[in-house]
């Protein structure tokens, strides 16, 4: 009888320190710890997943050129609130910094989720030269980011490039029957080799994510 009593109590003690396991695993990488406990470290792998989220999204085509330049944006904000609440506490971030940073994070990671799942594509099946040239610069910056070769500034800026020759082709296509003129073609040309050099100098510079 006593074996059976001590067994109960085992089992039951064991039912409980199996709780917090359960809740943790059915936590998500894209959300905040579920209990709580936001460090210096959670906070630096939640910006490494958001970056690899916009990488996939931009390399699959679910985010555009423009939507990742407004992500980007963002995420180089909170990038540049983090490194002043550090200098201002010895490196260090306080609670009250966490939590702020956790909200935001929030924040942008429903947006990255939205932008994925909008029905706003970049076309990753291109098949002017211009089209292929393109999804071969939106995949080195996908690459990059994923990699953490590009910061979030730089692919803000990358991005914002891409999405303004983008524009600029939709605009001449449109003026054009739906076709670029020789002219054309060459000037844009040349904004992507531009592009290209400024892709590559980002990637080689030694700043990280």
């Amino acid at each position: 009888m006593k074996n059976e009593i001590k067994l109960t109590l085992l089992s039951a003690a064991l039912a409980v320190f199996a709780l917090p396991v359960v809740a943790q695993s059915t936590n998500t990488p894209a959300q905040a710890p579920a209990n709580g406990q936001v460090t210096g470290k959670t906070i630096q792998e939640r910006k490494e997943n958001q970056q690899d989220r916009i990488g996939q999204g931009v390399a699959s085509g679910q985010l555009t050129a423009g939507e990742t330049t407004n992500l980007e944006k963002k995420e180089h904000a909170i990038n540049q609130e983090e490194r002043d609440m550090r200098k201002l506490d010895n490196g260090k971030l306080t609670a009250v910094d966490k939590a702020t940073l956790t909200q935001q994070q929030n924040q942008v990671s429903k947006q990255i989720y939205a932008g994925k799942h909008n029905g706003a594509v970049q076309n990753t099946s291109p098949k002017s030269e211009v089209g292929k040239r393109a999804e071969n610069q939106q995949d080195r910056i996908a690459q990059g980011v994923k990699s953490g070769q590009v910061t979030a500034g730089e692919a803000a800026h990358l991005e914002r490039n891409e999405a303004r020759i983008n524009q600029q082709v939709r605009a001449e296509r449109k003026a054009n029957g739906g076709k670029l003129t020789q002219q054309e073609r060459q000037q844009v040309n040349r904004e992507q080799n531009r592009e290209s050099r400024q892709i590559y100098r980002a990637k080689h510079n030694n700043k990280h994510q």
